[in-house]
């Protein structure tokens, strides 16, 4: 390193932040004159992590640490600017340390807002913005205990991790939000209101449109939050997540220029009113406004990198900051959250409003789009963001299809054919004609050195799918084998993990991605592994680490609906139920005013459940003879039947027995997707068979077995596998057919698609299970047969684990107290949820 006396232009970065960060390093990889000599001087005695994810770090002890620096760049920890003299271009830190600058750049972020509300100085009271900040929350709950109250103020981004982490930390928790909904910066009231029932959904309190009027103490420390409504809410800890606020004190202190409403102010080149000083990130003001997202931030260090080469070699600067796109995805709680483009645009004339809410399912989806339903303008997506990528990738551009389409998805097809000039990742500002250049010159094969090349994906990571998508077009463009990796943790395929964990005997994911892969895992890879080692028989889903691996749904072993409540499912085989243990099933929905229905698949769905009566209505039934029916897992939901030969005048064989002996013989049986089959005792075909993922139909000589069909949004007709089969070589087929299926599909293949992909098809399929073609049938045989001796019903099971039980509470620090927000009416003589009703589809103009 060079000292003050050379040639080089020192920068001086004051502020080691996320954003800060990213400017050291874009100036170290553009400064190929080494024109530059750089000190950091920051804050905290730590240097730069990942303020994005800082709930992980409370919830598993994850490392947020960025890369360090290179050897040419000196940081300064634990010793913040104080003090700038513009007129001698130094600073001076808290120490007294002066630095010369001859450039100086003030990324000193924010600071979270605390309402000046009484109370907010007891002990208790915190913020949610630094590990120092999280550490004093972990120590505060721990000395609170399991059940304590914990109450988070503000319902924004930020606001809901703190309360996931409050919640993780074992705390009975409270959102309060002054705004009617959840996130109302990037979600209309319909997003926000599914958003709630999500949260409220998994045990937490949502306190929405409500004020905060103060905070009470109790032996000197905080113990009570009193809203403006007049309600209170007991709390031992309380976060404030209620926005933040520039830190441009150094700024006010020397004379430069701030806004109203704070934030350093700069022009398009990040430069403020004096030459030698630049802002970037929260604590700058740009074009009237202050940016608190991570794309903007980073997209604002570029602007400046820019800027200070150009300094440095004595030409005009190029980059311009010309605002950003606020476009977000994040999963809050398991639950998918996205916004883009501009999600209120249809509050101005000629646009429309294209929205889809599904109660049941948890989904709402919202697009706007002009006046002619051509352009896409912005869109909300709650629940299932599957398609944020491409349809992010779109603003402003044309519909290649019906919004309706755009809506499920049905434009993915065309994301390979992006305008080169589209913006993938919105984080870095990398464009999809960036990344085809890169896979092209650089030769890269998979994502993780798309990521290295083009920068694409490595912050909030959303994007990852799109540019998967760009990359494999790339390649199959060129006749390169496309990479099958499950995710960025594993190089691997589903199939190919599935065989490593049976192989080598693995049953904890942990172990997994220590001697497979890398990195923590993510949302795609770990219900995966729990889906694959559930298949293979690895104990009670919720036993141990596998209950954090799991799907919302299962972690009660129920379906989470509309209103916050819970369906309870019974397994009942082939749809035969005798006259008492139906009568059972009438007196437990009588007895906990459940709304009752019988569904396609012949069971009796009770909706309307709370999660804290849910042991008690299974214990009813367990005693009854019920078993779970598994509605809730990607696994066998029903067998469907016709009387058959029993009772129908057309019926062939006893469609009724096999149903009965199928669904025993596969229930509880784990796979990449959910399973539904149908047995019809003759070709009139009354079970509908053909649209299942295992249908028969039975023959004068046996039974028709069909694979690989499937009903829903795109249904396919399944293929004849084979014909006039005894009950023997019937059952035989379809236990290879299901671990073959299990053993090598993709994470959520529905088997149509599976049989889709495999190459020669229903023939490949029927060499590899009649005729052995890989010998591996013996195995196959195998592998169901441990299933079916190894079942054990989960709910049974559950029943009998205090520990398991624990989990089934709406509030932890008063385990039978009912969630107040739960409330019904009345219609058709049974209880309804008091919410809006659906699924609908509609266009609003406003």
């Amino acid at each position: 390193m060079n000292d003050g006396g050379d040639a080089l232009m020192h920068v001086v970065v004051a502020g080691h932040g996320p954003t800060g960060h990213r400017l050291v390093e874009a100036l170290r990889e553009r400064d190929s004159e080494g024109s530059l000599r750089i000190t950091v001087v920051g804050e905290e005695t730590r240097t730069a992590y990942d303020r994005v994810a800082l709930t992980s770090y409370l919830t598993e002890d994850a490392d947020l640490g960025y890369p360090a620096h290179d050897a040419g760049v000196e940081v300064l920890t634990g010793d913040p600017v104080a003090e700038i003299d513009r007129a001698a271009r130094t600073v001076r830190t808290a120490s007294g340390r002066a630095l010369a600058y001859d450039a100086l750049v003030l990324a000193t972020g924010s600071s979270p807002f605390v309402p000046p509300v009484e109370g907010r100085d007891l002990p208790g009271v915190f913020a949610y913005r630094t590990i120092d900040d999280l550490d004093a929350i972990r120590d505060a709950c721990t000395a609170a205990g399991a059940g304590a109250g914990g109450v988070v103020v503000g319902g924004g981004l930020l606001g809901l991790e703190a309360a996931r982490a409050l919640q993780g930390l074992g705390m009975d928790t409270h959102v309060v939000e002054v705004a009617p909904w959840l996130m109302p910066r990037q979600l209309d009231e319909g997003g926000g209101a599914m958003l709630r029932r999500h949260i409220e959904g998994l045990g937490m309190a949502v306190h929405a449109g409500t004020p905060m009027k103060g905070l009470a103490g109790r032996d000197g420390r905080v113990a009570r939050v009193d809203l403006a409504d007049g309600s209170a809410i007991e709390a031992a800890v309380v976060v404030f997540s209620a926005g933040i606020r520039p830190r441009d004190e150094l700024a006010r202190a020397c004379g430069l220029p701030v806004g109203e409403r704070g934030g350093v102010v700069v022009d398009e080149t990040c430069r403020t009113e004096d030459e030698a000083i630049y802002a970037i990130g929260e604590c700058a003001l740009v074009g009237g406004q202050v940016y608190g997202l991570v794309a903007p931030c980073f997209s604002m260090a570029e602007v400046a990198a820019d800027a200070l080469l150009a300094r440095a070699a004595g030409r005009a600067s190029v980059a311009r900051f010309e605002g950003a796109d606020l476009s977000t995805k994040l999963k809050l709680m398991g639950v998918d959250v996205a916004s883009f483009g501009d999600p209120f645009a249809d509050a101005r004339d000629g646009a429309l409003g294209v929205t889809y809410t599904d109660p049941v399912a948890g989904v709402y989806k919202r697009l706007i789009v002009s006046d002619d339903a051509r352009t896409l303008l912005g869109g909300v997506l709650v629940g299932d963001a599957s398609a944020y990528p491409t349809l992010r990738a779109r603003i402003g551009g044309t519909l290649p299809g019906t919004p309706e389409q755009a809506l499920f998805g049905d434009v993915e097809a065309a994301d390979g054919d992006l305008p080169d000039a589209t913006v993938i990742c919105s984080c870095n500002n990398v464009c999809a004609g960036t990344i085809r250049t890169a896979v092209r010159d650089e030769s890269l094969t998979d994502v993780a050195a798309v990521k290295t090349c083009t920068r694409a994906g490595t912050t909030c990571g959303s994007c990852v799918p799109l540019v998967k998508k760009l990359l494999d077009a790339e390649l199959t463009a060129a006749g390169i084998e496309v990479s099958k990796a499950l995710c960025e943790h594993f190089d691997h395929s589903r199939a190919e993990l599935f065989d490593i964990v049976r192989v080598r005997g693995i049953t904890t994911f942990t172990r997994l991605i220590e001697e497979h892969g890398r990195g923590r895992g993510c949302d795609i890879c770990k219900p995966v592994v729990a889906s694959i080692l559930a298949s293979l028989g690895n104990g009670h889903i919720l036993e141990g680490e596998q209950a954090a691996l799991q799907d919302t749904n299962d972690h009660f072993l129920a379906n989470i609906q509309k209103n916050g409540t819970y369906s309870v499912v019974p397994r009942i085989p082939g749809g035969e139920i005798t006259p008492e243990r139906l009568i059972v099933i009438g007196e437990v929905a009588r007895d906990f005013g459940l709304y009752t229905k019988i569904t396609g698949g012949q069971r009796i769905d009770l909706f309307g459940a709370r999660v804290e009566q849910l042991p008690e209505i299974w214990r009813r039934l367990v005693d009854a003879g019920f078993e779970s029916g598994h509605a809730y897992g990607k696994s066998l939901r029903t067998v469907k039947s016709c009387v058959g030969s029993t009772w129908c005048r057309y019926g062939v064989q006893d469609s009724v027995a096999m149903a009965i002996r199928l669904e025993l013989r596969y229930r509880g049986l784990r796979s990449p997707h959910k399973l539904k089959s149908a047995v019809s005792g003759c070709a009139r075909e009354c079970a509908e068979a053909q649209g299942k993922d295992f249908g028969i139909i039975a023959t004068e000589q046996g039974w028709n077995l069909y694979l690989a069909g499937n009903g829903g949004m795109r249904p396919r007709h399944a293929d004849l596998f084979a014909s006039d089969l005894s009950d023997e070589d019937l059952v035989r087929y379809i236990d290879r057919f299901l671990m073959f299926y299990i053993r090598t599909a993709d994470r959520l293949q529905r088997t149509a698609s599976w049989l889709e992909s495999l190459d020669g098809g229903i023939d490949y399929l029927r060499e590899v299970i009649v005729e052995d073609r890989l010998g591996i049938c013996a195995e196959l045989d195998a592998a169901m047969e441990r299933h079916v001796a190894a079942y054990s019903d989960e709910w049974r099971d559950t029943l009998e684990d205090p520990e398991k039980l624990g989990r089934f509470v709406s509030f932890v620090n008063a385990p039978g107290t009912p969630d107040p927000s739960i409330v019904f009416e009345s219609e058709r003589d049974q209880i309804k949820p008091v919410l809006v009703t659906g699924p609908r589809l509609e266009v609003a103009a406003r």
